[in-house]
């Protein structure tokens, strides 16, 4: 089972190199970082964690400028968006953006996609929330041709073009791999356009069912990389009896020291099971 890390890269924690050069030394396999373009002030849509809105949503960076930069300065760190809102973005640009940053790092993208929470935000990206499993599904596939085809076209209800050249391709063949996060809302979208199954932090109890659902859905062995799971040895051995790929363990956003000396704890925690 591999390890990885999760967390927000804000511009009041620790710096994306430093932490991806952290990430790396302590043996983890890869970095996933969450992603939020703004937040509305008069945001109405609760917060799925409950209670106020944690202060690193609003203040996030763009993840593949982030990650880029971490890219830079690693080798072999799987470089991963969880999650990039698919709602939010412009499929051409988006597809340019994993290809660039995948041709830069020498094919160590993850390309972890959903379609988000929060309806104002979507809606001042021009997206409709009461459409947005459509949207995502629609951009997605248009993604995939760009990446795959010389000359691309796509025409579908959100998404329209005329056949195009779209360079640089993804090093990974056929591309990227998509990595669909959610609960069982998103299984049809994992089965459909996903690589593996991002999923929410939830008990090995309560995972083992819906894992046995996805892949009967799909009709075959789906990956899953599970998002912030505690560092509980009973927890983590539940996981790997599951056949788990990847755990995430979540990283506070702090500053620099603070964040080393959890990452260190983490470490400690991971390496019992490699």
């Amino acid at each position: 089972m591999k390890f990885g890390v999760s967390t927000f890269i804000t511009d009041q924690g620790i710096s994306p190199t430093s932490l991806g050069t952290a990430v790396e030394e302590r043996a983890f396999d890869s970095l996933f970082i969450a992603e939020h373009s703004h937040i509305p002030a008069d945001r109405q849509t609760p917060y799925p964690g409950g209670g106020e809105l944690p202060e690193m949503y609003y203040r996030t960076l763009d993840p593949f400028v982030a990650l880029t930069a971490v890219g830079v300065v690693t080798e072999r760190l799987l470089l991963a968006t969880g999650i990039a809102l698919i709602p939010h973005r412009d499929p051409i640009i988006t597809a340019k953006e994993v290809a660039s940053l995948d041709l830069i790092s020498g094919g160590r993208v993850i390309f972890g996609v959903g379609v988000g929470w929060n309806r104002e935000e979507m809606r001042n990206h021009g997206a409709d929330p009461s459409t947005r499993g459509r949207l995502t599904d629609e951009r997605l596939r248009a993604i995939r041709e760009l990446w795959t085809e010389e000359k691309a076209e796509f025409h579908g209800e959100f998404v329209n073009f005329d056949p195009v050249y779209a360079w640089p391709k993804p090093v990974q063949r056929p591309h990227p791999p998509i990595y669909v996060g959610g609960g069982e809302g998103a299984f049809r979208r994992v089965a459909q356009l996903g690589d593996a199954w991002l999923a929410i932090s939830m008990p090995p109890q309560e995972l083992g069912p819906q894992i046995e659902r996805l892949r009967a859905l799909a009709d075959r062995e789906v990956p899953v990389t599970v998002y912030a799971v505690p560092a509980d040895p009973e927890q983590i051995e539940g996981y790997s009896r599951l056949g788990v790929e990847r755990l995430l363990f979540y990283v506070p956003t702090m500053p620099e020291r603070e964040t080393l000396e959890y990452l260190d704890q983490l470490a400690e925690v991971a390496a019992r099971y490699s």
